[in-house]
């Protein structure tokens, strides 16, 4: 989601114009994570289990086409 459609629960204006200091403080902090910026609260385990869920995925695919 990009910062222009979100609305300050403190003034209820759009995030992007920063009408109050609360609304500027998130409007840089959300620039500053750039695109991929929210995966990087991302747990290590999720990471792992993700990963592991796509490799018996892909174990499963190569086993039923064999």
């Amino acid at each position: 989601m990009t910062y222009d459609r979100l609305v300050c629960a403190n003034c209820a204006a759009p995030v992007s114009e920063g009408r109050c200091p609360v609304c500027r403080a998130n409007r840089q902090r959300l620039q500053q994570e750039g695109f991929l910026g929210g995966l990087n609260g991302l747990n290590p385990m999720a990471l792992i289990a993700l990963l592991a869920v796509l490799i018996a995925a892909v174990a499963l695919l190569a086993h039923q086409t064999a």
